[in-house]
């Protein structure tokens, strides 16, 4: 009859066995020691909340970065367009500026032309009339050099009533209508003037000559002691235009050979392009009754 016999345990096997009991029974005895002295302490469970918190913040730490990159990009971004809306409405205030202060120089020239005419005092025996400039009409296609006037008959202006600025004259009136009127310029070829020369009170006749252009004064004797420079001034004859009103300056002077009278260019200080406000001159009613002025116009023709 056999025996059976067991199989014997090698030293191998049972150093594999401790191996593996030790690894199962240690870390629940480690688990149960430190559950126990958690328990006691409560060590543990503060270590774990501070590690925790570390962990978490170290995990939030880079979020919270981009978000205040982002945000303060955000905010730059923002403040730019805030900066953009107050530099355009520093713009339009600068703009509405600008037009008030060029609408407050125009005034102030306006102010200052209106002094010096409002200080003009006109001579004895005429009256002055405050009148403004809306049209021109000038150059060479022009059949008169003349200019349009805010007033006519209505506000008193009368047919050949002198024009005038505070540096002198412009022209007369040639046409009234009954809120408007023409005025006949100086440079034009129909006009005619009776002057004086303001230091040898040598007499002539001043012509236009059209627009750009210089003034001829006529019938001059060539033996006249006028000179180059010279302002010439209305002479009041026939009572057209009162005496002593500056018109032109003197700006040559000829001999002729074959005439008695001297060739004599003038030139006028005033541009009427340039002119806004005027006065227009009326004689009162004695001095427009007086017949001179028929005489004139008779010399005129002659």
């Amino acid at each position: 009859m056999f025996s059976r016999r067991l199989p014997s345990i090698s030293a191998n096997s049972r150093y594999r066995f401790r191996i593996l009991l030790y690894a199962l029974v240690l870390p629940l005895f480690l688990y149960i020691s430190i559950y126990t002295w958690n328990w006691r302490t409560g060590s543990l469970d503060r270590f774990s909340a501070y590690t925790g918190m570390e962990l978490v913040g170290w995990t939030l730490a880079p979020g919270q970065y981009v978000h205040r990159l982002l945000s303060g990009v955000w905010t730059k971004y923002v403040d730019l367009v805030h900066v953009r809306e107050a530099l355009d409405a520093l713009r339009m205030e600068r703009n509405r500026l600008m037009e008030e202060l060029a609408q407050a120089r125009e005034e102030v020239a306006e102010a200052e032309r209106l002094r010096r005419i409002l200080n003009f005092s006109p001579p004895s025996g005429w009256k002055r009339e405050g009148v403004r400039v809306v049209g021109q009409r000038m150059g060479p296609n022009a059949l008169l050099e003349t200019i349009m006037l805010d007033k006519g008959s209505m506000q008193g202006v009368k047919p050949d009533s002198p024009v005038i600025a505070p540096d002198g004259v412009i022209g007369r009136v040639y046409r009234v209508g009954l809120n408007y009127s023409t005025v006949l310029l100086l440079s034009d070829p129909n006009s005619r003037i009776p002057v004086l020369s303001q230091s040898s009170r040598t007499p002539g006749i001043l012509y236009g000559q059209g627009e750009g252009f210089p003034l001829t004064l006529r019938y001059v004797p060539v033996n006249s002691p006028m000179s180059e420079g010279e302002v010439l001034v209305t002479s009041g004859m026939a009572g057209i235009f009162p005496k002593g009103l500056p018109v032109a300056r003197v700006s040559r002077i000829e001999g002729s050979e074959t005439s008695l009278f001297l060739e004599i260019e003038a030139i006028s200080p005033l541009s009427a392009i340039l002119a806004e406000e005027l006065l227009v001159m009326t004689p009162s009613e004695g001095l427009a009754n007086e017949n001179g002025h028929e005489n004139v116009l008779k010399f005129e023709e002659e």
